[in-house]
């Protein structure tokens, strides 16, 4: 399976997935429901101001969260999904203390998803393994399949757009 990307695409779709306040976000809405806007920045407190805004911002005009009235921001199908992903990837690297034995989640997210970036695109597409073999390797696989199989359904991820502000 390929994703047909090329090698700016796939950077880009990376970096957007990879960044710890998007990851944040999401994974919080995920465990936890909905977040009144108001509420935004205490419940990710450990991110500034900016970051909380950038990743409401960017997760919204990527279709990964929404405003539910009288709920506040929630996530989208395509960000339950990108939940499961991101979950899927941290049980990989957690079995393989990647890439450390003690690691915060989204630096695990950040790292799992390094590993897979140049199998994204379609020069790698033949040759996808992002390890030197062994037993990880393997493990990977599913991830990696999941991230193509979002990838391909969720395809705004990898263009370049101009997020509109929250209202």
């Amino acid at each position: 399976m390929s994703t047909a990307m090329t090698s700016a695409e796939a950077l880009r779709a990376v970096e957007l997935l990879a960044s710890r306040p998007l990851v944040r976000l999401v994974t919080e809405i995920d465990d936890n429901g909905a977040i009144p806007t108001r509420r935004l920045a205490t419940t990710l407190s450990d991110l500034s101001t900016h970051e909380v805004r950038s990743a409401s911002v960017t997760a919204r005009a990527h279709g990964l969260i929404w405003i539910m009235p009288g709920a506040g921001l929630e996530l989208t199908q395509a960000g339950t999904e990108l939940a499961d992903l991101y979950d899927a990837m941290a049980r990989w690297a957690r079995r393989h203390a990647f890439p450390a034995l003690v690691c915060e989640f989204s630096s695990r997210i950040r790292h799992v998803l390094g590993l897979l970036a140049p199998s994204l695109t379609a020069e790698r597409a033949d040759n996808p393994s992002p390890l030197d073999g062994g037993e990880g390797e393997a493990g990977l696989a599913r991830p990696r399949m999941l991230l193509i199989r979002w990838l391909a359904d969720n395809p705004q991820v990898a263009r370049v757009s101009e997020p509109e502000p929250i209202a």
